[in-house]
């Protein structure tokens, strides 16, 4: 089943709220192999002006996986996970993620097309806190590999 491109404009509903935990922070630290003792040590992140130890970066992409779950989960999207490839992912923090943040996020897919035989799909997740501020927006691209 080919992607349906009659997906791309489509806006889910808000998906969370994910809390943000110290404990969450440092196992994905640990799985991307960052040593940086402000993603560990609430001291060590205060002394650097934040309220709690503070997410690596790329934090923001365990979060943006679950929002885009409901499009991959969708059997009307055609979207076989089993073929999935990764193609890009792109971050604008508006402000860092912290321990004590309970997020939200909203699952924009801005595109749906078939090229080559293959699915591409491009989303954009925007990320915000419980007073509804931007925190991040996560790009992502995949591709379903066509063929049988």
């Amino acid at each position: 089943m080919p992607v349906n491109p009659d997906f791309a404009g489509r806006e889910y509903p808000p998906a969370g709220p994910f809390p943000v935990t110290r404990e969450e922070i440092v196992a994905f630290a640990d799985a991307i192999g960052s040593t940086n003792q402000a993603h560990r040590d609430p001291e060590t992140a205060r002394s650097l002006g934040y309220a709690d130890v503070v997410a690596p970066p790329t934090f923001a992409v365990s979060l943006a996986q679950r929002c885009e779950a409901q499009l991959v989960q969708d059997p009307v999207a055609g979207i076989d996970f089993s073929r999935v490839v990764h193609g890009q992912e792109g971050f604008v923090h508006h402000r860092p993620v912290v321990a004590g943040d309970t997020l939200s996020g909203v699952l924009h897919v801005d595109t749906m097309r078939e090229a080559g035989g293959h699915g591409m799909v491009s989303t954009r997740v925007e990320l915000t806190d419980a007073a509804g501020q931007p925190v991040t927006t996560v790009t992502s691209t995949i591709v379903v590999r066509g063929g049988s």
